[in-house]
């Protein structure tokens, strides 16, 4: 049983040296995709029910934006024939700036998108050369436009800081035009050097040109004054939105609503055991195709989570929001309280002015945020 779906199109017009999702530029195997996720809605229908109305979907990626506004139509008119789509369903597709127009977003939202992600990264085009991006400044800046004209009104962008020799004026000077543009949702991620990217061998650990932590965290400092000052909500660490844009599909992330996932690489949370069980699609696109074409549903990567499991995640995922976590629900869920669950991390972390326990809540400090890996690393078995 799920609530929320993700579909995963793993082509891109060029692969960035930075990144490690699943995706690739050739092109093959691209135009026989639509049908694979037809496929593949049909034969998961036949054993998996939603629990109700499907609250979002969420296409992500490689690069949604390269698929036919048609394709898109028809894969969520197949969607809410098998899991009908609540009425004020997000429906959310990450789209690159270089790949669109306005004819594009047009298209998308008669198609039933209306939530839309861009990959913006940077509004500096030396920094967008650095990331090997396909687009300028200038090319988001359009995008932007040309979406509200199309009548997008729940628009986010990406945004990637720390970047090798970036300084925290140049940050804000980005942050600036961030906020001229006028998005909804502005989400904000340092840049992590991932093991087997062309990143890797440029910026080895220890690199004099990558950014050292103190100035990571000013940077993160940076945005959430200018960004809260400008009437955004840090409602979780790496996310800001004004009110009532926060990502529905996103928090259910945080929360552990049970999801499943649509395409290569692809991946599903399901309640189908006592504490939930997660599993992937293959990541390889060509082993993806074959399994769907002979009507296997192959489940790799399985894992069922233990109470251990599930209870950690309840609070490394939950903790990740400003709201943090409810200590009833987390009782009620594992029939223990979560000091008795986490006391020791709980001591450690409370005097040290990383996390408050008010009532029945509990929530990370701003430093708590800034620290957010280390904090949450307690409380994983």
């Amino acid at each position: 049983m799920f609530n929320r779906l993700y579909l995963h199109i793993p082509f891109c017009l060029r692969k960035c040296p930075y990144c490690s999702f699943v995706s690739r530029d050739d092109g093959a195997g691209q135009d026989d995709y639509p049908e694979l996720l037809l496929r593949e809605i049909g034969l998961a229908a036949q054993s998996l029910h939603a629990s109700g109305p499907v609250d979002s979907v969420y296409w992500g990626g490689g690069t949604p934006s390269l698929l036919d506004p048609s394709h898109i139509s028809g894969i969520l008119e197949t969607i809410n024939r098998f899991w009908p789509l609540a009425a004020d369903a997000e429906i959310t597709l990450e789209a690159n700036p270089g790949t669109i127009d306005r004819s594009y977003l047009t298209g998308l939202r008669t198609a039933g998108i209306n939530r839309l992600s861009l990959g913006v990264q940077s509004f500096d085009d030396r920094s967008l050369q650095i990331l090997g991006r396909i687009h300028t400044a200038r090319d988001s800046v359009q995008a932007i436009e040309d979406a509200r004209h199309a009548g997008f009104d729940n628009l986010g962008i990406d945004l990637i800081h720390a970047l090798p020799r970036q300084t925290v004026s140049e940050w804000h000077r980005e942050l600036k035009r961030a906020l001229a543009a006028t998005p909804d949702h502005i989400s904000i991620y340092g840049l992590t050097i991932e093991e087997q990217t062309p990143f890797a061998a440029l910026y080895p650990e220890g690199s004099s040109d990558l950014t050292d932590n103190d100035l990571s965290a000013a940077m993160s400092e940076a945005a959430d004054d200018l960004l809260v000052s400008a009437g955004f909500r840090h409602y979780e660490i790496a996310n800001y939105a004004l009110p009532g844009r926060e990502s529905r599909h996103n928090s259910g992330y945080w929360r552990r609503d049970r999801y499943l996932g649509l395409g290569a690489g692809a991946h599903t949370f399901l309640n189908d055991s006592v504490f939930g069980s997660r599993f992937s699609n293959s990541s390889d696109t060509a082993q993806y195709a074959a399994e769907v074409r002979q009507g296997n549903l192959v489940r790799h990567d399985c894992q069922e989570l233990s109470r251990e499991d599930a209870m950690a995640e309840f609070m490394f995922l939950g903790l990740r929001m400003a709201e943090g976590i409810c200590c009833r629900d987390f009782e009620r869920e594992f029939g223990q309280s979560v000091h008795h669950a986490f006391g020791r991390a709980i001591e450690r972390l409370a005097p040290a002015g990383l996390l408050v326990i008010r009532d029945d809540r509990m929530w990370l400090t701003p430093r708590g945020m800034l620290l957010s890996n280390q904090v949450l690393s307690c409380f994983i078995p």
